[in-house]
Parts: C-alpha cells; sequence; structure tokens
C-alpha cells in the first residue's frame, strides 16, 4: 500500500513511513493511494470473529508490505486484549431497533484508546526494527492526551510531550495525564486554551529545527495509522 498527499505535491510512501511522518512535507495528509474492496460474501464471512481478528482482516491492505502478518497479528491482539470488554466495543440494545456501541472500554474511556492503543506499539515495532528514537508532540483537550500517553508510555523509543490548557480540561482527565510517571513521558499544562495549545504544535511541525537530528510524530488525527483503527468498529457493529 503507498500513500500520497491530499495536496499531490508530496513523495508517495509506505505505511511505515507516513506511520512516522505526520504532515506530508506540501502540507497535506497521508491517505491510501488506493482504497481496499471487500465483497459482500468476504464481509459475511467475519461475523462473529474476535475484535483482534476483524481489525487485522479490515486492516492488514492497508500495512501490506511494511508489517508481517504474524507480527500484526500480535500486536492486534495485545492492543484489543488490554480492553475491559471480551467484545471490546460491545453493542447494547436500546428498544426493538435501537442499538448503542459502547467505545468506552479502553484504559482510559475514551473511543480514542481504540487507535491510540494500537498507536503506541506499532511506533515501538517500527522503531525497534529502524533503530531509531522520535518524539511525539500532542495538542489535546483532554482525551487525546490521556489516551496518547496510556498507549505510548511503555515504548523505549519514544519520548512524548502533550499540551493541554491548564484548568480547562476535567479533573479526571487531568489525573489520567499527569499521574503517569516516566522518564519518557511529559505532560505540560498552557496557560490559554487548546487553540493555543495546537498552534505552538503545529509550530514546532513546521520547524524542526529544535529537534537536532530525531523527527516529531504525530498522534492527533492527521496521523494515518489513527483513522486506519477506527474503521474497524463500523465493520463491527454492522456485522452484529
Amino acid at each position: 500500500m503507498r500513500y500520497i498527499s491530499t495536496r499531490g505535491q508530496a513523495p508517495a510512501l509506505n505505511f511505515e513511513d507516513v506511520l512516522l511522518a505526520g504532515l506530508a512535507s506540501d502540507g497535506g495528509l497521508y491517505v491510501p493511494e488506493n482504497l481496499p474492496r471487500f465483497t459482500q460474501e468476504e464481509i459475511a464471512s467475519w461475523a462473529g470473529l474476535p475484535y483482534h481478528e476483524l481489525a487485522f482482516r479490515v486492516m492488514r491492505p492497508f500495512v501490506a508490505g511494511s508489517i508481517a502478518d504474524a507480527d500484526f497479528k500480535k500486536i492486534l491482539e495485545e492492543t484489543y486484549g488490554a480492553f475491559a470488554h471480551a467484545a471490546v466495543a460491545p453493542l447494547r440494545q436500546l428498544n426493538g431497533n435501537e442499538w448503542v456501541m459502547e467505545l468506552f472500554h479502553g484504559p482510559t474511556l475514551a473511543f480514542k484508546d481504540f487507535a491510540l492503543q494500537l498507536l503506541g506499539r506499532l511506533l515501538d515495532h517500527v522503531l525497534v526494527k529502524r533503530g531509531e528514537r522520535v518524539v511525539i508532540v500532542g495538542a489535546t483537550s483532554g482525551d487525546t492526551g490521556s489516551a496518547a500517553i496510556e498507549g505510548c508510555r511503555r515504548c523505549d523509543n519514544v519520548d512524548i510531550f502533550i499540551l493541554h490548557p491548564h484548568q480547562r480540561v476535567s479533573e479526571v482527565q487531568r489525573r489520567q495525564m499527569t499521574t503517569i510517571f516516566g522518564d519518557n513521558i511529559h505532560n505540560i499544562a498552557i496557560e490559554g486554551n487548546f487553540d493555543d495549545c495546537q498552534e505552538m504544535v503545529k509550530a514546532s511541525f513546521a520547524d524542526q529545527s529544535f529537534l537536532k537530528g530525531t523527527r516529531l510524530v504525530a498522534v492527533n488525527s492527521i496521523n494515518w495509522a489513527r483513522i486506519m483503527a477506527q474503521i474497524v468498529y463500523y465493520f463491527h457493529a454492522a456485522l452484529q
């Protein structure tokens, strides 16, 4: 699978490079050059699969050529095995023909756990293989920050910096972000609002000369891996 920029001026990359790239060099977002297509019969055959196995079938085309099947299966099993409910994203019936899908069974109770628990493990896999270290910088109004820190806390080759607006996140989110301790975790309260945090992150990505040889990686929604992971639970709901 190759990825191209929405602005059309950046070089095409494979999944591994897109995972580490963040924004494209022309300021665009990296998206798949072609979307995979599944037949109705193929999708129907996935009914009843455990969540991590369904995730493998949906996401495999997006990582093809970059991550071996056996490695990807192991990463997905570890990712979704950490969720508190065996169904990972269970459906609850409200009445005769209305259902709600619960996306709060991850470690930080946010739907972003579905992507960020996976992103941390993908980064660890790729960086160990490359022998590289990266810096994650992210802005949050609450849930992205705690999910990103939880997802990357065990990554040996990642330093993570999360900016949140001081006294403008919930107390639960503040505690989730500020009570996980590690030499690679840096949570920073900014005197301002979320937009101020985001502007600082954008400025950092625009001029990375301060990094002295390493690179920035995005955990916000500009990273394709986050979008990819969140596709799966729509298949899960439809099959249920």
